[in-house]
Order: C-alpha cells, then structure tokens, then sequence
C-alpha cells in the first residue's frame, strides 16, 4: 500500500519536493546574496539628499520573505483540496477504492496507508523549512518589520505551519468519505479549512494572557495598553498548535469510524429452525 500510494501520487509528490526545496533555496539566497546588495544601497542613501533614495530597497528583500512564508502557511489550502479530490474522492467516486477492498487491503489499513504517507511528507517538508525561515527571518531585522505577529510570520516559526498540513490532510479525507464525490469534497474541504483557520486565527491573541503597559519595538501590540511581549511566541504559537492538532486527530478518528461503519458486513437474520 504504501508503495502504491507513492507511485499513485508521485507528480504530487514531486511538486511538494521541489516547492520545499526551492523555497529553502530562495530564503538562502534572499538572506545572503540579496540582503547585502539591499543594505550597501541603503548604506550609499545616507549620504544622499534625496529622499526617495533606497525607498523600495528593502523591499527586494522583506517583499519575497513575507511571499515565501504566505505561501507556505496557506498552502494548506492545497492539501485540503488534494486530500479530499485526489487521494480519496477520486477512489471512491470511481470505485478504484472498493476494489482495492475486495484484495488483501482492508479498508481500514487502505485509508491509514493513505494517510500516513502523505502525512509523513508534509512533516518532513515541514521539519526542513521551519528551520530555514527562522534563520533567514532572523538574519536581518533591521531590513525587515519586526512584527511577529503576521498571520504567515507566526506560522512559518514553528510548527503551526505542519500543523494546519496534517489538519487540512485529515478534513479533506473526512469531506471525501462522507460527500464520496471528489469535486464537491474538494470545494467543502477547502472551504471547512478557511472557516476553521479564521477562527482559531481571530482569537490568536488571547491563547496567552496579555501584558499592561507601552509596547516596544519587537512586541505584538494587542490593543490600547495591552501587547504581547517576543517571550509570548512559543506559549502563543504552541497553544495554536495543539488546538489544530487536536481538530487533526478529531477528524482522523472521525473518517475511521465512518469507514468502518460503511464498510462492516452487513448482519442476516437468524431463520428460526421449524418446531
């Protein structure tokens, strides 16, 4: 199973593979390549009357972090619709999964196989770029803002980012189960991922309890007197996480159960022996 899952969906796969890497590859080369050409002209601005001197220059710098990371964390997007269409909407809608059923593949060990390999990948995606953005968002913070409270700066941290992949990967196999149809699966599970990301986002700020007083440069302001502090981050970000996680493991436990359900045998009556 788990070789048919990768060969199965090998382009996608290979476009995860390649998006992870040239990612990687760009934050390397925007935080030592491209960092020091934006710094020596805003260095040569200082010398220069004119105010519009260097005013764009960061931005070939801040303007493709903050595009890479966005990337990323919305990316879940793509999985959810993935998830749901491609990997199990499509089998079950043309039957491919109830013949596989009918082999030596239970259903049960069907649907964990295809969970479990992707779900593998997005973390070890996931487990190579988290380290990377940290590094490059760090390497020069004079070149970039310094609020850490950006919705995909938050995310691409820590790993949240993984976190709404593997939640978007169980809600998309749920939506395929229950719908069993793999074009409106694809649309309810995208949109179910864009409601439930919305939310957990809106109270974001409230996962940890605020500070009173004038926020500094590098604090997440929160509202008139109240901010959170840089220390904030990972008790904020790590609360997020296990909520996600929780909502993942909620919705993997759910498509089991249906599975099941659908799946067992149905019962036939007992035929009372003649007296």
């Amino acid at each position: 199973m788990i070789r048919s899952v990768l060969l199965l969906h090998r382009a996608a796969l290979i476009v995860w593979a390649v998006f992870v890497m040239g990612s990687m590859a760009y934050l390397v080369w925007l935080t030592e390549v491209t960092a020091a050409d934006v710094q020596a002209t805003l260095d040569a601005c200082r010398d220069t009357p004119s105010g519009y001197c260097g005013l764009w220059a960061s931005r070939d710098y801040n303007g493709p972090m903050g595009w890479i990371s966005t990337l990323m964390y919305y990316g879940f997007w793509a999985v959810a619709a993935w998830s749901a269409g491609a990997l199990i909407g499509r089998e079950l809608e043309s039957g491919t999964a109830r013949l596989a059923w009918t082999q030596d593949v239970t259903p049960l060990r069907w649907l964990a196989a295809k969970l479990v390999v992707p779900a593998l990948v997005l973390i070890a995606g996931g487990a190579l770029f988290v380290p990377v953005f940290r590094w490059a968002w760090s390497a020069h913070r004079g070149l970039m803002g310094d609020d850490w409270g950006f919705a995909d700066v938050f995310a691409a941290r820590g790993p949240l980012v993984v976190a709404y992949a593997l939640c978007a990967l169980a809600v998309g196999a749920l939506t395929a189960l229950v719908v069993r149809r793999s074009l409106p699966a694809t649309a309810l599970a995208v949109a179910l991922m864009i409601v439930l990301n919305r939310y957990v986002e809106k109270y974001r700020d409230e996962y940890w309890p605020t500070v009173t007083g004038t926020a500094r440069n590098g604090d997440w302001a929160t509202g008139y007197g109240t901010y959170h502090p840089s220390s904030h981050f990972w008790p904020l970000h790590l609360v997020e996480t296990g909520i996600v996680l929780a909502v993942a493991a909620l919705a993997t436990l759910a498509a089991f159960l249906l599975l099941r359900h659908r799946t067992r045998p149905a019962r036939t009556p007992r035929q009372e022996s003649p007296a």
